[in-house]
């Protein structure tokens, strides 16, 4: 029972408290570029979650089986790189064949998913917390992503709103989106310090 109370801890620390995006301020890229429909932020949100618990749980166990067994953790980002980008490869290959039109308005973002900060960070962040468990780093994977689409989608929301708000002229586009990410990131960092 206290090992499902820690990973629930732990899920809802990564999803909430401390968010990639709201408090590392990972994955901005994507959040600022894509969150200008629900739809297609949704869809990237999709995409990027199963490739951070993908590449989360394939960098954790490259990591503890065979990088540290070996002594070769000199070799740990070129390894996580390569991860992410066969990851990456795999989404981009399943929207192409499944969700064409989906596939086409991510443009140049669905790519740019080999070089999201909040992947590769989230890896680094496993390893750096010291994390154990198979099961721990899956949670904790799979957490990050589903913070990230919760993130990019409450944005989307906010931006298709403001489409419809009577935003002054000088404020409308850029401006306006980055004043709400900084509204949303000071909302979220209320959750500060609630878990550990």
């Amino acid at each position: 029972m206290e090992t499902v109370q820690v990973l629930l801890l732990a899920f809802v620390s990564i999803v909430i408290v401390n968010n990639l995006v709201f408090t590392k301020f990972l994955g901005i890229c994507p959040y600022l570029g894509v969150s200008g429909r629900l739809d297609m932020a949704f869809g990237m949100g999709c995409a990027v979650t199963f490739v951070v618990t993908l590449a989360g749980i394939m960098t954790w166990m490259i990591n503890n089986w065979v990088l540290a067994t070996l002594h070769l953790e000199v070799m740990k980002y070129v390894c996580f790189i390569l991860v992410i980008a066969g990851a990456v490869q795999l989404v981009e290959m399943y929207l192409r064949k499944f969700f064409p039109t989906l596939y086409e308005s991510f443009g140049i973002f669905l790519p740019l998913i080999t070089t999201n900060c909040a992947i590769l960070g989230l890896c680094l962040f496993i390893d750096l917390w010291g994390i154990k468990s198979l099961l721990e780093a899956t949670v904790l994977s799979f957490g990050a992503g589903i913070g990230f689409t919760m993130a990019i989608c409450i944005m989307a929301g906010i931006r298709e709103n403001l489409q419809l708000a009577d935003v002054p002229d000088c404020l409308r586009g850029a401006p306006i989106t980055l004043i709400t990410a900084g509204l949303l990131t000071l909302a979220f960092m209320g959750f500060a310090g609630m878990i550990g």
